[in-house]
């Protein structure tokens, strides 16, 4: 047990020829919550997993791993995929803890696919990830498959209603032994909601259902109530005190189109990474086989609409400036919205870095020196947008605040950086928020240069 140490990938490094060795034939438990691993320490610790499974096979003691434990690490899609490869080879695992990762649809598919030769297990919780209904259908058919299962925690996972249904199927056709279900804050409607309600009826060892923070409404909720009571399991249900009430239709069709959006985003980025993991989808790998295909030239209006690392770089060196240039700065909200969409695209990589960076400042020191910017307006805009301030307006907070963190963590340090926002920075980052917990690492990266300042 490694947990809550900022010890990123390097850190794994650091134990890997441990996890290799006799020593570690017979480890039952691993557990490494929010230690920054990132996707490189995510895959060193797949390979070292799958080393240590083979030499131990090699001696006629597999590596039997039950529990693994390894959340807020942002491993993203890559690391789930290479875990999930060496959760595959050692089969013997009865408890896995992976919250908070920024992990969407195709790493939550690879890990279904690897619990799937799991039977032995008891607790899959992945909450505070991003299922979408792909996610949520391979997940729901590999539940059909495992009959010891006992708690699913996949709250705050965005399954949304057509995934709670799938995985209401899968519980109706067995998971006997289910003791916990949590899929709160997943924008699950009432009819779907209802729908998993029913299908607990026969679970005797049921003793928490979840569906807090979902699109019930006043009624749905009623009705959710009258069910498990007709039931005489009116006990097993938790607050319903969040409920978001019923969603429009207008609600629906745009989150469809996000949805939508984000898959884009994330193909092409894949596309451009140029390099998969064994459970990448064929048809990527076809493209990649055949001849290669230039690079379509990339605008800033482009960038900006569909940031990434590689759009970014496709800029070249003059982007920074061109950035800068194409922003009004007396408007805060474009500066802000601007400023988000450079920073989402920050790797610890080098040239990412440098890029991010070099843009930032770009924009930023235009921005201040200029004699109509408010400063005040823009850091309260920018804290309501990463989801730490409220708004009296409905504004959608940015997914993951790592990148943004990062930024931040550069920008406070230039001669450009106004001083005076430093303690309101640092009064918001410091106090409890959820967002903030999943990229502590980063948190503490800003904190501690905010306190030197």
């Amino acid at each position: 047990d490694l947990s809550d140490n900022a010890f990123g990938p390097d850190g794994v490094r650091g134990f890997e020829a441990l996890l290799k060795s006799p020593v570690c034939y017979t480890l039952q438990e691993l557990k490494l919550n929010n230690c920054g691993m990132g996707i490189g320490g995510g895959k060193i610790l797949a390979a070292a997993l799958k080393e240590c499974h083979r030499k131990s096979s090699a001696q006629g003691k597999p590596l039997a791993l039950k529990v693994f434990v390894a959340g807020r690490n942002r491993l993203e899609n890559d690391g789930a995929t290479a875990l999930a490869e060496a959760f595959g080879i050692i089969g013997t695992l009865e408890e896995v803890h992976m919250p908070q990762n920024g992990i969407n649809h195709p790493g939550i598919t690879a890990l279904a696919q690897a619990f799937a030769i799991n039977p032995l297990l008891k607790v899959i919780n992945l909450n505070d990830n991003t299922f979408t209904e792909k996610g949520a259908m391979a997940m729901a058919e590999t539940l059909k498959a495992l009959r010891q299962i006992e708690v699913i925690n996949f709250g705050d996972c965005l399954v949304r209603s057509k995934g709670a249904v799938a995985i209401a199927d899968a519980i109706k056709e067995g998971l006997h032994k289910l003791k916990e279900l949590n899929l709160s804050f997943c924008e699950i409607k009432r009819d779907a909601a209802l729908t998993v309600a029913e299908v607990i009826e026969d679970k005797a060892e049921l003793e928490k259902l979840d569906l807090n923070g979902n699109c019930l409404g006043e009624e749905g909720c009623e009705q959710l109530q009258e069910i498990l009571e007709g039931f005489n399991m009116a006990a097993v249900l938790g607050s319903l005190s969040d409920d978001e009430g019923e969603e429009e239709e207008e609600d629906e069709e745009e989150d469809d189109e996000e949805e939508e959006e984000e898959e884009e985003q994330e193909q092409l980025k894949e596309i451009g990474q140029g390099e998969q993991e064994s459970l990448t989808p064929k048809k990527i790998i076809d493209s990649q086989d055949s001849t290669p295909v230039p690079s379509p030239p990339v605008d800033i209006a482009t960038f900006l609409a569909f940031p990434s690392p590689e759009k970014l770089l496709r800029l070249g060196p003059k982007c920074s400036v061109m950035i800068a240039q194409q922003t009004d700065t007396a408007d805060v909200e474009k500066v802000v919205s601007t400023l988000l969409r450079i920073s989402s695209v920050f790797k610890d990589e080098a040239p990412v870095k440098t890029a991010v960076h070099e843009t930032t400042d770009a924009l930023m020191r235009k921005a201040f020196t200029s004699a109509t910017f408010n400063s005040d307006a823009f850091i309260t805009s920018l804290l309501i947008h990463m989801g730490l301030l409220k708004s009296e307006e409905k504004i959608k907070a940015v997914p993951s605040l790592y990148g943004i963190l990062m930024t931040l963590n550069h920008m406070v340090q230039q001669d450009y950086f106004p001083k005076s926002l430093a303690p309101v920075l640092s009064a918001f980052v410091t106090k409890p928020n959820r967002a903030l917990d999943s990229c502590s690492f980063a948190r503490h990266m800003l904190l501690q240069t905010l306190h030197q300042l």
